[in-house]
């Protein structure tokens, strides 16, 4: 058993294998543990997002076989898929592939959000809690979603990561899924969704909720699933590119503290104790010395539940949250809260978040719209793939100017003594032009 673990994490390490969502965390780092239950992040509760729920139906039998994998690697005697019954196509592929399958099965998740975030995605499938600034490991759990589960089983056939498929909407005329070579602009993705409706538009990189304002000139990466073109006076667009020096000084100036941030926020339903609204009011007094207070904006996860949903003042507890984080970290504060909740909110159930409201919320009903996956391949004359691309060090790169590699080639490595880090390989065929913070490969 434990040379069998042993190999796959070797194989997952050689491949580049990262959480294909959200940070990018190392997969061979997360899947060495021992825990009862594998739980597949099916539940892509981002408004807009198609990806995971079409790959789940297109590649259903390999999802099967990389979550199988993770389950050896870590003991598991349990794996679940969550998923939510509207993805039907994807749940009548997985059940026919499951039929002989005793011990992974389907679990329906409701459609909330932020259903996709692991403690949330936990609690629902298992009925545990993660204590305060843990991880899902502390409850006998490891979480990884759809694409990394693809990716591992691909890790253990000897491919490396070289692809990533990315849901392109919004203000398109084509919406769609494609399935693209890691490092190639996202520039071409919008053409090939057919171009931008709007003259002058923003892009999001991610879903509306979590993504981040970029350009269209930027690469995509291993943790890139989607890519959001609105107009440049989107409400959405204008919220995420405010200043941090116009949110701090409209959180002294305006918060009444009505505590509807609190209400909705996805950990302290959960029984976790961030209080969005008392860390306001702290930073409303400018009492940044009530260290008990706001600490607890170590437990934010920066969901965006308070200000998109909650508070109706045009305040962002999250990026109250976000810079406070940032400061304690220059300053080498650690998080002091670790309490072991055992039962979420009595109300729980009252204040959970329908992922159709919140999307008329974010002014996005008119792109609610279909992107089915792309058959058609996708070649790239150019790539641009970026050494930190992932949770730890960047990667140190093993090619130089001139260099010619294939498709799947190791061009970057986890640097000697890293604690955290992932191996980068070419997403074309062709000749290295550019190493500084990227590797820049042109087709020849």
């Amino acid at each position: 058993m434990r040379r069998l673990r042993e190999e796959i994490i070797a194989a997952v390490k050689a491949a580049g294998v990262v959480g294909a969502g959200g940070a990018g965390f190392p997969t061979h780092v997360k899947i060495n543990a021992s825990v009862d239950t594998v739980i597949v992040n099916g539940a892509e509760c981002e408004p807009l997002l198609r990806a995971h729920q079409l790959i789940m139906a297109s590649e259903s039998a390999k999802l099967i076989a990389g979550l199988k994998t993770v389950m050896a690697a870590t003991g598991a005697r349990q794996g679940v898929i969550g998923l939510k019954h509207k993805y039907e196509d994807a749940a009548a592929k997985l059940q026919a592939e499951l039929k002989n399958e005793q011990a992974i099965e389907l679990f329906f998740l409701p459609d909330i959000y932020p259903a996709g975030d692991e403690q949330v995605l936990v609690h629902e499938v298992t009925g545990r809690i993660v204590p305060e600034g843990g991880i899902p490991l502390h409850v006998g759990v490891v979480v990884a979603n759809v694409e990394t589960l693809i990716n591992v089983a691909e890790a253990v056939a000897g491919q490396p990561v070289t692809d990533k498929y990315v849901t392109v909407t919004g203000a398109v005329n084509k919406p769609a899924t494609f399935k693209v070579p890691i490092g190639i602009a996202i520039r071409e993705l919008i053409q090939m969704a057919g171009g931008a409706t709007v003259p002058n538009y923003a892009v999001i990189d991610g879903g509306p909720m979590m993504g981040k304002l970029t350009t269209a000139d930027q690469p995509v990466t291993k943790t890139t699933g989607g890519v959001i073109v609105l107009p440049a006076d989107h409400s959405l667009v204008t919220q995420k590119d405010t200043p941090w020096s116009v949110i701090a000084n409209r959180a002294k100036a305006v918060c009444c503290n009505c505590r509807a941030c609190t209400d909705v926020c996805p950990r302290n339903l959960l029984g976790h104790s961030l209080e969005p609204h008392r860390i306001m009011q702290a930073l409303g007094r400018g009492q940044y010395n009530e260290a008990d207070v706001v600490t607890k904006a170590f437990l934010c996860s920066e969901c965006g539940a308070c200000d998109s949903f909650g508070c109706t003042m045009g305040l962002s507890p999250r990026r109250v949250n976000a810079e406070l984080k940032r400061q304690f970290g220059k300053a080498k504060i650690k998080n002091p809260h670790n309490a072991k909740p055992q039962s979420p909110r009595e109300n729980r159930g009252y204040r959970l978040i329908p992922t159709k409201r919140l999307l008329y919320r974010l002014g996005l009903g008119q792109y609610d719209a279909k992107a089915p996956l792309s058959t058609e391949p996708v070649t790239a004359k150019d790539v641009k793939i970026l050494l930190s691309q992932h949770i730890g060090a960047p990667a140190k790169p093993v090619v130089a100017v001139g260099d010619t590699v294939n498709k799947g080639d190791l061009i970057a490595v986890i640097p000697e003594g890293a604690a955290v880090g992932t191996n980068l390989h070419a997403s074309i065929s062709g000749q290295v032009y550019a190493v500084d913070g990227s590797i820049a490969i042109r087709a020849m």
